[in-house]
């Protein structure tokens, strides 16, 4: 164990594991606030009785916020250091949370996307300083390994968040069905704005506590001593330059297309169960969020499994693999009805579990200190989940049948199939590239 530690943890004769361990309690936060935020679609849509197209946004300024903040923290992180970057980060995190608090005062739908997108540029930030950071940690044939062992905290804090949201979100909103607030809204419209005004402030509560929380997490960090890490061949090319080098290197800019696809692959199981078991089984969301908490599960238990395959399978052949069985299992959900279509969802998990960290290590191996301004285009990447679900979205609204088997819900979920194909294909030509 004290060797494995050593493989991991210790470079230049410097001990890491104090700073790692700090460091990838983020992982966590940053995995609730997603993972909470994910049924809040479905939440928004019967609260405000908008569409599915509609309450999607919420995914679209949410994962937005990524896309907006990612190269501007990457250059600060750049001109300035990884610790200044997570105290960033962790402020505007705090203040987006707070912001929930006037959103649900005002009952104004937009207000919540305003609060949503300023949270997520402060992960934006927090996610381009940690992954590289962590990356950084130790030597840089471990690196891979390093993230995926940081990564599996992650889906940690998702199940924490979804278990907020199905207990003390989801559970506690007035159970007025979107028939029953239609009518109200046509008969006794002040009936109807108490009940909103009443289940808005079920969902800001959670964000309010969560602010306090990760208000705790930036005093923390800022009176913790972190190392000043640079990783193997750095450099001190201009940005013009590095931003030359990475559009010409094909392994990078392959590993942004697929991230981008595997971000929106994630989002979209994650966001739209909820409708597939409301939809194709007749389930009430609190219910439905327990199969999507079963889904997390199998994904942090995927996540360990796999960080200890990676000891004896290349990362491009285990994610090749793994991309097949996601685009199989989503097969099982457009074509296989009722429950064994649901569990078919739920599978694509243990699938996804090892992505995100591994096509961030195979897209950053080698480069060094430039590793801080090419996390960027990876955490742009993530702007697959700010597309992808309101296209889904608007699938399901259209009520698109193919022929008298499939449903919408079902048709739709062609968008998670073709994003494994994507992902497939990348992981196959990494493997042929005998590099990763």
């Amino acid at each position: 164990m004290a060797n494995e530690s050593s493989s991991l943890f210790i470079k230049n004769g410097k001990n890491y594991l104090f700073p790692f361990i700090l460091v990838t309690s983020l992982f966590a936060l940053w995995g609730f606030a997603n993972d909470i935020t994910n049924p809040m679609v479905a939440a928004f849509k019967n609260i405000l009785l908008i569409s599915n197209f509609e309450s999607s946004l919420v995914q679209f300024a949410f994962y937005g916020g990524y896309c907006f903040m990612a190269i501007p923290a990457a250059l600060f992180i750049r001109k300035f250091n990884y610790k200044k970057g997570i105290l960033t980060g962790l402020a505007l995190y705090s203040i987006g949370c707070f912001l929930f608090i006037p959103a649900g005062n005002s009952m104004a739908f937009w207000a919540f996307l305003i609060a949503y997108f300023v949270m997520t540029c402060g992960l934006a930030f927090l996610e381009t300083t940690s992954n590289p950071y962590i990356l950084s940690m130790g030597p840089d044939e471990t690196a891979t390994r390093r993230l995926n062992f940081a990564q599996a905290f992650n889906p940690i804090g998702s199940l924490t968040g979804m278990l907020i949201a199905k207990e003390f979100i989801l559970a506690r909103l007035d159970k007025a069905t979107e028939a029953e607030r239609i009518i109200l809204r046509d008969t006794n419209p002040e009936a109807l704005s108490a009940i909103q005004q009443s289940d808005l402030d079920i969902v800001s509560s959670p964000y309010l506590i969560l602010a306090l929380v990760v208000f705790g997490f930036f005093l923390l960090f800022l009176f913790s001593r972190l190392p000043k890490t640079v990783a193997a061949d750095s450099g001190a090319h201009t940005i013009g330059q590095t931003v030359s080098g990475l559009l010409k290197n094909k392994r990078y800019v392959w590993s942004v297309v697929a991230q981008t696809f595997y971000v929106g692959v994630q989002i979209m199981v994650w966001t739209f169960i909820i409708q597939y078991a409301e939809i194709e089984l007749g389930m009430e969301k609190s219910t439905a969020q327990g199969y999507n908490m079963l889904a997390m599960g199998i994904f942090v238990s995927s996540r360990f499994i796999c960080t200890f395959l990676l000891k004896y399978i290349k990362p491009s052949i285990l994610l090749t693999i793994l991309a097949v069985g996601g685009g199989l299992f989503t097969l099982g959900a457009i074509f296989i009805h009722g429950m064994l279509g649901l569990y078919c969802i739920v599978a694509i998990s243990a699938c996804m579990s090892l992505m995100f960290p591994t096509i961030y290590g195979i897209a950053l191996k080698g480069m060094g200190d430039e590793a801080k301004l090419a996390s960027a285009g990876l955490i742009l990447a993530i702007g697959g989940g700010c597309l992808m679900p309101p296209l889904q979205g608007l699938l399901i609204d259209k009520a698109l049948w193919f022929g008298n088997a499939l449903s919408s819900v079902r048709v739709s979920f062609v968008l998670p199939l073709i994003c494994f194909v994507v992902i497939a294909i990348f992981g196959w030509w990494c493997k042929k590239q005998k590099e990763v």
